[in-house]
């Protein structure tokens, strides 16, 4: 400000000002907020949904990510989640290389992108694959679990200190690095660890794991589980002590390498989780057998909550083969005090048993996700797409073109969607006269709304349309497939946002509206730039005439509804 004239120049100071706050704004912290049963992710100041997908394991380098960008951009994502691995960043104990995380920081801000970090540090997917050469081959400075009869498995041992402090470590060092290069957040969270747990045991059987098994259950842990009285781990909890007792183990280790980072950086942080019973259900399922023990698995949900407070939220990673799994994982993991983020998915590649893999992302939308990323960008070929994905592409571009507005609309709670599912060609969403979404009960098929409905919207699938006369989407090359979607937003009383895909919007009053008709004032088909929307034609006609009809690559529109 020096040589600044503040009674000459009026104009030049305020825009001196007005920088200096977006320049303020640009640097909050990112971080995740709940009101009124709502929850989002805040970044620079506003409403974030993550559209996001995750490269493969292998796949956090520089060179690597140079053939994921071109898939990044034809999906329109926010947001990429990549792995920051520990044998790299500390090849050697006490010496930090953050090559490898400084070029990720320069490819994403080049290609406008923002990042979620996933630290593979103890544990990946059950195992130690990824920590130093100098820890694996250290097992008495840095033990590793055992079992029963002594014998060592490949996984480091969560009741060791030796272990903790040199995660804890490394973890606080890279969030001290972050804190230097990414003063903007182009980081917007950060995954700690990555499906925690063992596979090979269900706990530690070591002397030193054994004598805290052994000892009463800590009084921290009996609060929070509403225990009374005392005892030891197998007396308080008989059947499952083994397997919460891991909990507790590795929950207060993952919290206290979290706790480290975030005195570094308080990004939000979240495990995620290998799924309990992730392909058949129900289905009887071992601890440390059939999935890693110890995790943030739904039955341990509590245990996790109550030790790791420096962790924003558990997050299911869902890979199973049909719909209504899928939805009730969600519902498990969505709870007070725990948004919902799917942090891997499938989605990029044929899985055994699944189909409607486009579908998930919006049942997720509609379930007021933070965030959901499909796995394993790298195996989408954009010169090969088969229909289904297509399909997965077309959904995801589709809300990709307006994610600042469809964030905005979720947090405020004037967004619904209706997915297509087998056996029900339509489905009912219903607004009250102030844009706000009502619930219409168990049965969301029927063709119902509560008394206080201003306007009903009918979601209809193919072959439903009634008649028949729909030829932009009986046509699309993806409605065979049964994942027609839609998302309908209100932004004001009468004035609603649509984005569909091989469906029919329609919409209707409410059955007893004193003999009023419905009618469409104005149907725009556009394009947001920013928050800024951008018409480009009028539908009428062929278009509006049996209602709104959405084909396979989908459209964006803004409707204006009146009544005579």
């Amino acid at each position: 400000m020096r040589g600044l004239k503040i009674g000459g120049n009026s104009a030049a100071l305020c825009a001196l000002l007005l920088l200096a706050g977006w320049q303020l704004l640009a640097q909050e912290m990112p971080k995740l907020v709940e009101d009124h049963g709502r929850a989002t992710l805040i970044v620079d100041g506003k409403p974030y949904f993550l559209l996001g997908a995750q490269v493969d394991n292998s796949s956090g380098w520089p060179e690597r990510l140079d053939a994921v960008w071109p898939a990044a951009e034809r999906l329109r994502l926010n947001t990429l989640e990549v792995p920051v691995y520990w044998e790299q960043m500390e090849p050697t104990r006490g010496t930090f290389d953050f090559s490898v995380v400084d070029a990720l920081l320069d490819q994403a801000r080049a290609h406008k992108m923002r990042l979620v970090l996933l630290w593979f540090g103890t544990w990946k997917n059950g195992k130690m694959h990824y920590v130093p050469n100098w820890v694996k081959s250290d097992t008495t400075t840095y033990p590793r679990m055992l079992s029963k009869a002594g014998a060592p498995i490949d996984v480091l041992s969560p009741n060791a200190p030796a272990n903790l402090e040199a995660d804890r470590t490394a973890f606080a060092a890279l969030m001290r690095h972050l804190k230097q290069a990414d003063p903007q957040h182009t980081v917007l969270m950060m995954q700690v660890e990555n499906e925690s747990g063992s596979l090979g045991l269900v706990r530690d059987f070591s002397p030193l794991a054994q004598k805290q098994f052994d000892a009463a259950v800590p009084a921290d842990l009996m609060r929070a589980l509403h225990k009374s009285g005392s005892g030891s781990w197998a007396q308080v909890f008989g059947d499952d002590a083994d397997e919460t007792f891991a909990a507790w183990s590795v929950s207060r280790y993952i919290n206290a390498v979290a706790e480290a980072g975030k005195k570094e950086l308080p990004l939000p942080m979240y495990v995620n989780n290998w799924l309990k019973s992730p392909r058949a259900f129900p289905v009887t399922t071992v601890p440390g057998d059939d999935y890693p023990s110890g995790g943030p698995t739904i039955n341990m949900f509590p245990v996790w909550k109550a030790m790791a407070p420096s962790i924003d939220l558990l997050a299911p990673d869902i890979y199973v083969p049909n719909s209504e799994r899928y939805r009730s994982v969600m519902r498990e993991f969505h709870q007070p005090g725990n948004p919902l983020l799917i942090p891997e998915s499938l989605g990029f590649e044929p899985f055994p048993g699944a189909t409607g893999y486009a579908r998930y992302l919006y049942f997720a939308l509609g379930d007021g996700a933070v965030g959901f990323a499909n796995f394993g960008l790298d195996r989408l070929r954009l010169d090969q797409l088969n229909p289904e994905m297509q399909a997965v592409v077309n959904g995801f571009s589709l809300l990709g073109s307006f994610t600042p507005e469809l964030a905005a609309l979720k947090f405020a709670g004037k967004l619904q969607t209706a997915v297509e599912e087998n056996g029900i060609s339509q489905k009912e969403l219903a607004f009250a006269a102030d844009g706000s979404p009502l619930q219409l009960g168990s049965n969301p098929s029927a063709l119902a709304a509560p008394v206080s409905a201003a306007w009903r919207v009918i979601v209809l699938f193919p072959p439903s349309y009634d008649p028949p006369a729909a030829p932009v989407s009986t046509t699309s090359d993806t409605t065979g497939l049964h994942e027609g979607r839609a998302v309908v937003a209100a932004l004001g009383a009468n004035e609603f946002l649509v984005a569909g895909i091989d469906c029919r919007v329609q919409f209707a009053l409410p059955v007893h509206a004193g003999g009023k008709q419905a009618q469409m004032l104005k149907v725009e088909e556009g394009r947001y730039e920013g928050t800024k929307w951008i018409p480009t034609r009028l539908w009428n006609g062929d278009e509006t005439d049996y209602g709104l009809n959405f084909g396979g690559k989908g459209s964006l529109l803004r409707v204006t509804m009146g009544s005579y």
